[in-house]
């Protein structure tokens, strides 16, 4: 970076985005500096960036056309590049409108219908066909994701998401829990796309753990929407690890940003555990602060392979914890498939009909999947 500039305002300039005074300062470090880009730290409308293109002459770039370029180098499956494109055309299509005779193509002539259309009334055609068929293809890849999720469903193992701001460290903490090789980068979203991974907890349990895309303030809608199937992968989760970098400032700001991430994919009630990584980065002081502030959560480092083996007892204690009120109705024959888990149930009412018995229970969620699924392979509808 060559420089900066920043400015305090009530509102945006809806001409220029930046006051009379500070673009002409910003006009100064242009001639100075004569840099190839100008990143604006918030997002722009379509006119403000033409604006600010005529007056400057420079290419300029806001907050997410920078993230959409970042999130384009690193989509390496067939899925995420897609995701990505479609989140490119829905932030371009603003763009794909103007007036003016310099925007018109004339394709008129002898056996045409008129004029023609306009260049950038073209354009927006051919992204909204394009953004079509992305979504087809989206679609298609969905439900092959719902296919490998009933699979996994059916095997009744749990499901553990990590999620988390971007950078904090969340595929290798899932190498190390894992023993995988996902890759990892000290990068901004160099995880775009999902990865599970099986491993075993102290209780000799197998679970499952996936991977997610990291988040960040004031995450583009474009991407919230175009990674809407991927995210929801969250949802199915029966807990989730808060993964937060312990070593980086202001750390309540970056739980709200997951917070207010999950909220949006329905995610907001799935229970969790706190964990706090790359603690080898941090003084003494800081993890005493943190262990104040935090008592319920697990500070660790992936890197160090420090507080690993406390972070698996957590997750198997809350696993054994997370229980919830469930009720059936069922009739007689189904009821032996009650009976193989009784163990696992607390019974809190049976009520018996003519041909049916009404079951009242609690449970913990991957038992009660694995009932439900048994029930259904019985020919329950």
């Amino acid at each position: 970076m060559l420089d900066s500039l920043s400015q305090n305002l009530d509102a945006p300039n809806p001409k220029h985005y930046l006051g009379t005074g500070k673009l002409i300062e910003l006009k100064r470090l242009v001639q100075v500096y004569n840099p190839a880009i100008i990143l604006i730290r918030h997002n722009i409308t379509p006119s403000q960036r033409k604006s600010l293109i005529r007056e400057l002459g420079t290419e300029i770039i806001d907050r997410t056309q920078l993230i959409l370029e970042i999130f384009e180098k690193h989509a390496s499956t067939l899925e995420g590049k897609l995701e990505v494109e479609l989140a490119r055309l829905r932030y371009e299509l603003p763009f794909f409108k103007g007036k003016g005779s310099e925007l018109s193509n004339p394709g008129g002539g002898i056996g045409t219908r008129g004029p023609g259309e306009k260049r950038l009334e073209l354009d927006r055609r051919k992204a909204l066909q394009r953004m079509a068929f992305l979504k087809r293809e989206l679609k298609k890849l969905q439900l092959e994701r719902e296919i490998m999720r009933k699979k996994r469903q059916r095997a009744g193992l749990p499901l553990i998401a990590l999620v988390g701001y971007t950078n904090a460290g969340k595929s290798s903490l899932l190498n190390e829990i894992c023993s995988s090789d996902v890759l990892v980068e000290d990068k901004l979203f160099s995880t775009l796309d999902t990865r599970i991974r099986k491993s075993k907890v102290p209780s000799g349990r197998e679970v499952l753990f996936i991977d997610t895309v990291g988040f960040i303030r004031e995450l583009p809608h474009q991407l919230v929407e175009s990674f809407k199937s991927t995210l929801e992968e969250i949802s199915y989760a029966d807990f989730l690890l808060l993964v937060v970098d312990a070593s980086m400032p202001n750390e309540e700001a970056r739980l709200r940003v997951i917070d207010e991430t999950l909220a949006k994919i329905k995610a907001g009630e799935i229970p969790r555990i706190l964990v706090f990584n790359k603690i080898d980065r941090c003084t003494n002081e800081r993890i005493r602060t943190l262990e104040s502030k935090y008592p319920e959560a697990v500070l660790v480092s992936a890197l160090k392979n420090i507080n690993l083996d406390e972070l698996k007892l957590k997750i198997d204690e809350v696993l054994n914890t997370v229980r919830k009120r469930h009720s059936l109705r069922i009739n007689f024959d189904e009821y032996k498939e009650v009976l193989k888990v009784r163990e696992k149930l607390e019974i809190l009412s049976e009520k018996f009909g003519e041909d049916f018995i009404e079951v009242e229970y609690i449970t913990d969620s991957v038992t009660n999947r694995r009932l439900l699924n048994k029930l259904k392979e019985a020919g329950r509808k």
